[in-house]
């Protein structure tokens, strides 16, 4: 089978570009498969971070691509579809995120329709910080789907309430195994300035609102001495509010700060030290830092919001708090390491998931589903 993929691949960073390395990699297996990628992903001024790209100290897997689409350039939607159609592949798949590509993935989606399958992979259907031009903008990008695939039950239920007729399956994120495996831990505590013997909590990944470090923040400041706190990852938009929390709940000495992006080869540096993985969101479908914790064997605790619970709690590989307060973080933390136990069940079922979410699992459930469409 011939199959395009159009979404950000190396040059770009991040989750989403390492997610379509993967896939494409496992695709590349058995069918021919070639990666249109982003001229221009976002511009400059609406980009949060630090920058888009990989550095020279990244070890980002370079992925061979045709770089073409611009997001802010109307002209290169129309080269970018040109493009695709004269490779003529029987499938075209998209990674869909963000409202913001609804006008340039939607023009290539709807006029691919004509000539092959087109599958759209959801992370989001609506954002976690919403706008009012979101579900317009995403009605437009959705017709020109032949099927939908979601990496959880509640980006289904977003999709069905926007576009109920839509095709869909649902197939969980799989675990991302290109991070090397676990290091010793009392070498990863000295390497990240950790105080040996004490319970490491780690909140990883980048920073935004709704990802709730300020409340894990705020839970932290009511643990004993007992607890030392990770913080790893770039933060989009001003760190200010979170330094302010930090000056002043006890205990800010027993924090440790990595306030950037974590290049692939650091990331085990900070799995391999936590006993926990916090993930206190107001707002979320699934988590690709789940799929870390998963492939280090690190348990969770994680808000009842989105897939978390779908995806976590019912798996049985953490905890999962009813609301998102620094109380109820704080009694969840502190149960956890109160009883051994937990942590062994969660360690077993993280064990069973790894078998079942694996690339070859994902890309296979992937072309059955292209095969029914």
């Amino acid at each position: 089978m011939k199959i395009a993929i159009l979404s950000c691949f190396y040059p770009y960073r991040g989750g989403i570009s390492q997610f379509n390395a993967c896939l494409y990699g496992e695709l590349s297996r058995n069918h021919d498969v070639k990666a249109f990628n982003f001229s221009r992903q976002y511009p400059e001024f609406l980009f949060p971070g630090k920058t888009q790209f990989v550095t020279e100290d990244d070890e980002a897997v370079p992925v061979e691509s045709t770089a073409l689409l611009d997001t802010a350039n109307p002209f290169s939607y129309i080269k970018t579809y040109k493009a695709i159609r004269d490779w003529n592949p029987d499938v075209l798949i998209v990674r869909y995120w963000m409202s913001y590509f609804g006008p340039s993935l939607g023009y290539i989606t709807r006029r691919m329709k004509k000539h092959c399958k087109v599958v759209s992979i959801l992370d989001n259907v609506v954002p976690h910080e919403p706008r009012f031009f979101d579900t317009p903008l995403t009605k437009y990008f959705l017709k020109g789907s032949t099927g939908c695939v979601t990496l959880c039950e509640a980006v289904s239920e977003d999709l069905l309430r926007i576009s109920p007729k839509s095709t869909y399956t649902v197939i969980q994120h799989p675990l991302y195994s290109h991070f090397g495996a676990k290091k010793d831990r009392d070498a990863a505590e000295r390497k990240l300035g950790l105080k040996p013997g004490r319970k490491n909590i780690l909140f990883f990944g980048l920073i935004r609102k709704y990802k709730g470090l300020d409340i894990l923040l705020e839970a932290f400041g009511m643990l004993s001495d007992e607890y030392q706190l990770i913080v790893a990852g770039e933060p989009y938009g001003s760190f200010e509010p979170y330094q302010q929390i930090i000056d002043r709940i006890p205990g800010k000495d027993r924090i440790v700060k990595e306030l950037k992006y974590i290049k692939d080869s650091e990331v085990s540096d900070y799995f391999s030290a936590a006993d926990l993985a916090v993930l206190p969101y107001r707002s979320a479908t699934q988590s690709g830092i789940s799929s870390v914790s998963y492939h280090f064997e690190v348990p969770m605790i994680v808000t009842d919001v989105g897939g978390l619970k779908e995806t976590i709690g019912d798996r049985g590989t953490g905890m999962v708090v009813q609301d998102s307060s620094p109380e109820s973080i704080k009694n969840a933390i502190e149960e956890y390491f109160s009883n051994p136990q937990i942590a062994e069940d969660c360690i077993r079922n993280i064990r069973s998931e790894k078998d079942r979410l694996s690339w070859s699992g994902f890309a296979e459930r992937l072309i059955e589903f292209i095969g029914r469409l």
